[in-house]
């Protein structure tokens, strides 16, 4: 019967540590090696689906001035990605990882041909032409309230696969802001970031 009885407890504390297990990786962000996201880490963001002529996150040059815009690899031309840090809003005090749905900045490890510019990722104002809100470099002016730099990261209906949103409410919990996810344009073969259209899925792949 002690027999019976501890393989019964055993059972039962496999599962407890299994929950546990799965509830904690759930909230965090995973690269394509299924670890979490470091803060103090550099990582590729790529396309789930690269078939279409696109590659990974990149800086564009959009009409020969500044500030530069972000985009996608054309691969059909010369480019390079870059990779990025990801910097919590509000980080945890046990440790530096990327959580789901949770603001942070995200910065280019790269220098910018724009001088004093910074390679932050910066959401612009709605742009004339497209119709779609940009996504550009620097730091926030204030012509949206100063929270255009804070992104985050959300989960599609694919475990892996996540999508960009720029949703700051955990910076202005009170503001009520026009939410959007990040997708993609196609502008004079280049293709840029812009909110407002069909979402883009994304992982990330660590350097």
């Amino acid at each position: 019967m002690s027999m019976i009885l501890s393989i019964g407890s055993l059972s039962i504390l496999v599962h407890v540590c299994l929950f546990m297990t799965t509830t904690s990786i759930a909230q965090f962000v995973l690269d394509t090696n299924r670890e979490p996201i470091e803060g103090d880490e550099e990582y590729f963001i790529r396309p789930v689906i690269t078939n279409n002529g696109v590659g990974r996150f990149t800086l564009v040059n959009r009409n020969g001035s500044c500030p530069l815009h972000l985009g996608l690899e054309n691969t059909h031309f010369p480019q390079h990605s870059l990779s990025v840090k990801f910097i919590p809003f509000a980080p945890h005090h046990d440790d530096d990882d990327v959580r789901l749905n949770r603001d942070l900045r995200v910065i280019f490890q790269a220098s910018s041909s724009c001088v004093k510019s910074s390679t932050e990722w910066r959401l612009d104002e709605k742009d004339i032409r497209s119709g779609r809100r940009l996504i550009t470099t620097g730091r926030d002016d204030g012509t949206i309230g100063s929270y255009g730099n804070f992104f985050r990261i959300v989960e599609t209906q694919i475990a892996g696969r996540y999508n960009i949103q720029w949703c700051p409410t955990e910076v202005c919990p009170n503001c009520r802001f026009e939410c959007g996810t990040v997708g993609f344009l196609l502008e004079n073969e280049k293709f840029l970031l812009a909110l407002d259209g069909s979402a883009l899925p994304v992982v990330f792949e660590k350097e």
